[in-house]
């Protein structure tokens, strides 16, 4: 329905339009000095009309895109001050480090984000088992944790990492029993990962049952406890 214009009749759709001049935004702390210049009375923030206007344009910071690299030792320690940022110093007390014990990561399955060489993410794969009720043992890849500086988390980068340790994890033949703890939507709607095999694990640490999640063929549905596992560490 067409509305009504404020001194009779209809107004089209591109009379439906606020004048420029009724429009107002705060600029970010970030923004060139000609979005703060008044020559914001163009159509657009960013428009190449306000940016003509003013002489002195720079502009606005655009966020780089890090370059996903194999995890390497002389990286371990910027790996673990990184953690120690993303998760804080009693990280180690975390019901996922008590699942994986003492174990070594795997290391075909590490990687780290580098930025203009500094390192702002990084991933590491752990090797873990279920131990059945029945005496029975069966081998997983424990994915996680995945870190990145908290400046940077809205920039997809935990993304990127979990899927290079997935492809990964499937050209070495170590995908097919995966598991994490995590948020399900996320690693349910990105990566395929579930809760409909873990019912019956038991962890040695608290943990939010639908937050146990698995994917792969051979993710035992069982019941037993998680531990790690020393085989698959090379």
């Amino acid at each position: 329905m067409a509305a009504a214009k404020p001194g009779g009749g209809t107004a089209r759709g591109s009379d439906l339009l606020l004048p420029s001049r009724a429009l107002t935004f705060a600029p970010p702390a970030f923004a060139p000095s000609c979005l703060r210049a008044p020559c914001l009375r163009a159509r657009s923030r960013y428009s190449a009309r306000a940016c003509r206007e003013t002489p002195d344009h720079h502009p606005a910071p655009i966020v780089s895109l890090p370059s996903i690299k194999t995890l390497t030792p002389d990286r371990a320690g910027d790996v673990e001050r990184l953690l120690d940022r993303a998760f804080g110093p009693d990280r180690r007390t975390r019901t996922a480090y008590r699942v994986r014990g003492d174990t070594t990561a795997i290391a075909a399955l590490g990687f780290v984000a580098v930025d203009d060489g500094d390192l702002i993410g990084s991933i590491q794969c752990w090797p873990v088992a279920l131990f059945t009720d029945d005496g029975d043992s069966h081998p997983l890849v424990m994915v996680g944790p995945v870190a990145v500086a908290p400046e940077r988390q809205q920039d997809g980068i935990g993304r990127r990492l979990t899927a290079a340790a997935l492809d990964a994890a499937a050209s070495t033949g170590l995908d097919a029993a995966l598991m994490l703890i995590g948020d399900p939507e996320y690693y349910g709607r990105f990566f395929g990962f579930s809760a409909d095999r873990t019912a019956g694990w038991r962890v040695p640490g608290p943990v939010e049952r639908h937050r146990l999640l698995a994917r792969g063929p051979a993710v035992p549905d069982a019941a037993g406890r998680l531990g790690p596992a020393l085989r698959l560490a090379a």
